[in-house]
């Protein structure tokens, strides 16, 4: 093994990096995301610390200190980045962390609730007895089943994932 081989040996290179990146920035843009919160929330997620600065990104991602601001706002309100402050600087350095699918589908839980009510007042205004009441009987139902659901599975999660994992 040569020196130059060691030196890298379990990281990927910039360019394998930048394919994941983007490829999976279109995975979630295909889900709903806006493409450039997509493009930071991966660039995050491959990075080896889980955190960079806005400068990191823009230069990583070839994109403006503005474009970064406003998908790190984004993903902030999603819960699926934090902005932390680099100790002794003005720099911020956001981060994802390693359990932060199970805290962005735990914070769903308010999103499900104000569709749950919703849906049970689109019931009791439209009538149980017409179609467009029964519609919203069966969704309802739906979102309170899932509610149920999400519960034990996240409970589920937790034990798994300590086994796999350890605990953080």
């Amino acid at each position: 093994m040569t020196d130059e081989t060691s030196e890298t040996q379990g990281r990927p290179d910039a360019e394998a990096v930048s394919r994941f990146v983007e490829k999976f920035a279109s995975h979630l843009v295909e889900a709903g995301m806006p493409r450039m919160p997509a493009r930071i929330f991966a660039a995050l997620l491959s990075s080896d610390s889980g955190a960079l600065t806005a400068a990191e990104l823009g230069e990583q991602l070839r994109v403006s200190p503005a474009a970064v601001s406003g998908a790190v706002r984004y993903l902030s309100q999603q819960h699926m980045v934090n902005r932390e402050r680099e100790p002794g600087t003005r720099r911020d350095i956001f981060r994802v962390h390693s359990n932060q699918w199970y805290e962005a589908l735990g914070n769903r839980d308010g999103v499900l609730k104000r569709w749950e009510e919703a849906m049970r007042d689109g019931v009791l205004n439209l009538g149980e007895d017409t179609p467009a009441g029964r519609r919203l009987a069966e969704t309802l139902a739906f979102f309170e089943f899932v509610q149920g659901e999400l519960a034990g599975m996240m409970d589920r999660w937790r034990v798994h994932r300590e086994m796999l994992f350890g605990s953080e």
